[in-house]
């Protein structure tokens, strides 16, 4: 043998134990990879059916899994699409609903290798992309009985649910009524323990008025066969709610509270406020804040008021009633008895009408039923007011107007030199009426004024544009009518006292009240009196 023959073998011998290494690794390699293809394989179908017995018996119901997958990525990861929870439409035969009442789009969590042997197994996170809740109407609650083999187990424990982009859709079995949707942004709910309520921080976006709601609270236990009694509690905070979605109104309101009961009866506490409240009526922005008692039926989104406090400006107003969700047109009526007790007439003249200055000032005290029917209309042609309103020491901004009232006083009283020469306090002024409100016009069935020396009793009706004004009735004065004049109209108009006079006293005379709001127009009314009287 050369010696170069010899030299080969002896490298050769030299790395041989190299060669054995890479052998058993590439072999350890090749066990631990079969091992993991066994063991996945293995745990797979394990962790699938555990995944569907869990939800079955946690939720009572049938469960459809599309794609399950486990793969080995720091311990086992897990992963899913199109996992669905049926209700039940025949509670005799117990066969599926068509709809689930929960479906998930996407889910993963991890959890050891060790679990595979523990029941149940433990999971700290479940992921969760796409959830749609989906609940019947409250008339179906009993056909969502239990349909998990007998004798299931919970077999996998969760401590936290991290979720992102979830619906929220509660049927209803009323005729006329929408389902009610909310599209959460995200949501976290964490375990307690079981048969124990789930705790939750939710963010989700409302839809009119368009804002965003954090709240955080807890949730359940979840009642399967009845999941309108599943408890809920917690505060929520509601920012950046843009009233102008819903036509008629605008501003930027926020809101704070606090709330528990059950689904389809909540008790909400809390408190609103828009420093921009403004209808479209006006158009004029004004400081609008309330605190509110209310009930919810979180099935279907109807609203009881008992009550709700709102302060305009200074004045205080007291509502109870409804706001619930119609079908037919889409959006909430309305409907509220309202009572201001001691309020300022300028505060709420600020809100409804476009003059500046207000009209007048004084206190207003008023009673009226409020009836907003959702529709397209501007929402002064939707709304009805029906009621009565008194309003005491009112001045009148309009200076022209002022001193007409003061001389008029004067006049009735018997002052007319005064009158002439504008010598006179100012005057205020009293008025009291029955109203209803329809269409955008107020019409009033009665209307009283009264002055020092004067009282007028009206009807006649007064558009919120103020764009008409027509009122007719009597006006009744202390003093007689030649008392009313200085100089040669007194003496002309003495023989005319007794046709004018009411029981041989003072004076009664057919008055109008026309023009618009900025331009009225006062005068005697004869033609219209003698028209009554054909």
């Amino acid at each position: 043998m050369s010696g170069h023959q010899q030299d080969s073998s002896a490298e050769t011998k030299r790395h041989k134990p190299w060669r054995w290494i890479l052998g058993i690794v590439v072999l350890s390699a090749a066990i631990l990879g079969a091992v993991a293809a066994i063991l996945v394989s293995y745990a797979e179908p394990i962790l699938q059916e555990r995944v569907i017995e869990t939800l079955s018996a946690r939720f009572h119901t049938k469960v459809q899994l599309d794609e399950f997958h486990v793969s080995l990525a720091r311990g086992l990861q897990v992963s899913g699409k199109g996992l669905r929870l049926f209700g039940v439409t025949d509670p005799n035969t117990h066969e599926p609903g068509i709809q689930p009442i929960i479906s998930v789009a996407e889910f993963r969590f991890r959890t050891g290798v060790m679990g595979l042997i523990r029941s149940p197994i433990h999971v700290d996170t479940v992921y969760v992309k796409g959830l749609a809740l989906n609940l019947p109407p409250r008339g179906q609650r009993d056909q969502m009985n239990n349909l998990e083999p007998k004798g299931a187990k919970i077999k996998i424990t969760v401590d936290k649910f991290v979720c992102d982009q979830a619906a929220l859709v509660i049927n209803t079995s009323k005729p006329g009524k929408l389902p009610l949707e909310f599209d959460i942004e995200s949501l976290k709910m964490t375990s307690i323990g079981p048969g124990q309520p789930l705790h939750f921080d939710a963010k989700l976006i409302n839809p009119k008025p368009v804002g965003t709601i954090v709240s955080s609270g807890s949730f359940g236990p979840w009642q399967a066969d009845s999941p309108r009694d599943t408890p809920v509690r917690g505060t929520y905070s509601f920012s950046h709610a843009d009233l102008s979605t819903i036509k008629g109104i605008g501003g930027i309101l926020s809101s704070t509270g606090q709330y528990a009961g059950i689904l389809d009866n909540i008790v909400v506490n809390g408190t609103t406020d828009t420093p921009d409240f403004r209808i479209a009526i006006s158009g004029r922005p004004v400081l609008l804040h309330t605190d509110f008692h209310a009930i919810v039926d979180g099935t279907n989104g109807d609203t009881y008021l008992q009550p709700v406090k709102a302060e305009i400006l200074s004045t205080w107003l007291v509502a109870k009633g409804s706001v619930v969700r119609m079908k037919a047109p889409n959006g909430h009526r309305v409907q509220l008895d309202v009572t201001i007790a001691k309020g300022r007439i300028e505060d709420l003249l600020k809100l409804a009408v476009r003059t500046d200055p207000p009209v007048m000032t004084g206190v207003v005290r008023l009673k009226t039923n409020f009836d907003l029917p959702p529709g397209d209309p501007v929402m002064s042609d939707r709304l009805k007011l029906a009621g009565r309103f008194e309003v005491t020491e009112a001045h009148f901004a309009n200076e022209k107007i002022q001193n007409k009232i003061d001389a008029l006083s004067l006049r009735s009283q018997g002052k007319p030199k005064l009158a002439k020469e504008n010598v006179s306090d100012v005057v205020s002024s009293d008025l009291s009426g029955v109203f209803n409100l329809e269409h955008g016009v107020i019409n009033f069935s009665q209307l009283q004024f009264n002055i020092p020396g004067t009282q007028v009793n009206l009807t006649g009706k007064y558009s919120l544009d103020g764009n008409e004004f027509d009122f007719h009735g009597k006006a009744r004065l202390d003093a007689k009518l030649s008392h009313m004049v200085t100089g040669w109209k007194s003496i002309l108009l003495k023989p005319a006292d007794p046709f004018f006079s009411k029981n041989g006293a003072g004076t009664e005379l057919p008055v109008k009240v026309t023009g618009t709001k900025s331009e009225p127009h006062f005068g005697s009314d004869f033609g219209h009196k003698d028209h009554q009287a054909d």
